[in-house]
């Protein structure tokens, strides 16, 4: 979540440094992934208005991925440039970019290897545009629900996105409601924190420069957020049936022994430390998912993504894996907990590193959430929930992470703080 191995620090860093282990790939695994979600043909969205008082743009901000091999390098030039993901410190503008061209090559050939690019776009699109077909009908009042995307690294960017609701009549004097719709489901200031700073950063730029505690300006965007959603029944209830799917394809009689590994992307342990929610809401999900499940198989929570000589939280996805086989219990099913799509920690990560190393027909991995209609009713509830309560965050947002800048959205100022 937080750390792609594939973007991992060369050496060269001092105590930030991150690396990757060599992998070799076979044709086989290469053909398992031209049959997975990344090749699944996108149904055609139909946008059906039925509101009276809006519009009301809901914005889905995740962290994104290169659509093609072609935009790896910008891709990390951004990546590497966030000092709330990644802190170099003072040489940050001078690291950042060397990093990001040394690390290009590799990391096209990574996406090349799940078929030319991430696919975390096109199913961000494809959910905002169909929760919101959901949320004009759930809640005219506020209808028009307009789908807007803002990637953290990736187009579309915050800023183009912030430009793209200016044109389409929200803010400039014009007034509008706009909800920034986290899809990390469980909050980490790395990560959600950083998208909700870049948001603050545009419109501060777009819609005029505001002290804390000033009105907003006169026909500006309201902004509101949706922070995190760890344990929503929809989340859950879309995973838990994605396990049970899985778990239909072993014999009847090993089914209650297959084990269920949550996998979610790891953290250094000095951002834990400093006082991260995210551990703890990860940990939330899976209890949730697993109440949901009458906890009817062994299950183990695990990180992948770990790089270089910091301590991170573990233990780690592919470690445990390989324990598991080495005892003879192959019978496994990954399960991406903190994921609401395919992308390269899906699709390279644990279908290609770890899938292809355990090297066993009973090691396989959960659909991941994509299109599953029961997941996007789940965002729909969501947000009509949030729109019904008129409130501009959750409390916990009233928190933030130890030595992490505060910033706020205008209208929220006296309980964000990311």
């Amino acid at each position: 979540m937080t750390f792609r191995s594939p973007f991992a620090i060369p050496r060269l860093v001092t105590s930030a440094t991150f690396g990757t282990r060599p992998l070799a790939r076979s044709c086989v695994a290469h053909s398992r992934i031209q049959r997975s979600n990344l090749a699944t043909v996108v149904p055609p969205v139909t946008q059906d208005a039925t509101g009276s008082k809006g519009p009301t743009a809901m914005v889905f901000m995740n962290m994104g991925g290169p659509s093609t091999t072609g935009e790896v390098e910008d891709f990390l030039s951004r990546l590497f440039a966030d000092g709330d993901l990644i802190p170099l410190g003072r040489f940050q503008p001078y690291l950042g970019p060397l990093i990001a061209r040394r690390r290009t090559p590799k990391i096209q050939k990574q996406y090349a290897d799940i078929g030319g690019g991430s696919p975390i776009r096109k199913w961000s699109e494809y959910q905002c545009a169909e929760m919101c077909k959901l949320l004009d009908k759930m809640s005219p009042e506020t209808a028009p629900h307009k789908p807007y995307v803002a990637f953290r690294y990736a187009a579309p960017l915050t800023e183009t996105m912030y430009n793209q609701l200016l044109e389409d009549g929200f803010g400039n004097g014009k007034g509008g409601r706009a909800v920034a719709f986290t899809q990390y489901p469980q909050y980490s200031c790395s990560t959600t924190g950083s998208s909700l700073n870049e948001l603050w950063k545009w419109r501060n730029r777009l819609e005029g420069k505001r002290a804390n505690g000033e009105e907003d300006p006169t026909g500006s965007i309201q902004w509101s957020v949706i922070d995190r959603w760890p344990t929503h029944p929809g989340l859950v209830e879309a995973f838990a049936q994605n396990i049970e799917a899985q778990l239909k394809t072993y014999p009847e009689e090993k089914r209650s022994q297959v084990i269920l590994l949550f996998s979610a992307h790891s953290l250094p342990m000095d951002v834990v430390n400093r006082g991260d929610p995210y551990p703890a809401e990860v940990a939330a999900t899976v209890h949730a998912v697993m109440q949901r499940l009458k906890f009817s198989n062994p299950y183990r929570l695990c990180w992948q993504s770990q790089v270089g000589p910091k301590a991170w939280l573990g233990a780690q996805t592919q470690d445990t894996v390989m324990e598991y086989v080495k005892r003879g219990q192959s019978d496994l099913i990954l399960v991406p907990i903190a994921f609401t799509s395919d992308h390269i920690e899906t699709l390279y990560e644990l279908d290609l590193e770890v899938m292809e190393e355990a090297n066993s027909p009973g090691v396989k991995r959960a659909e991941s959430l994509n299109g599953n209609p029961v997941f996007i009713q789940g965002l729909a509830d969501i947000a009509h929930e949030h729109l019904r309560k008129e409130e501009p965050c959750s409390a916990q947002m009233t928190l933030r992470c130890q030595r992490v800048p505060q910033r706020s959205l205008p209208g929220t100022e006296k309980v964000l703080r990311w």
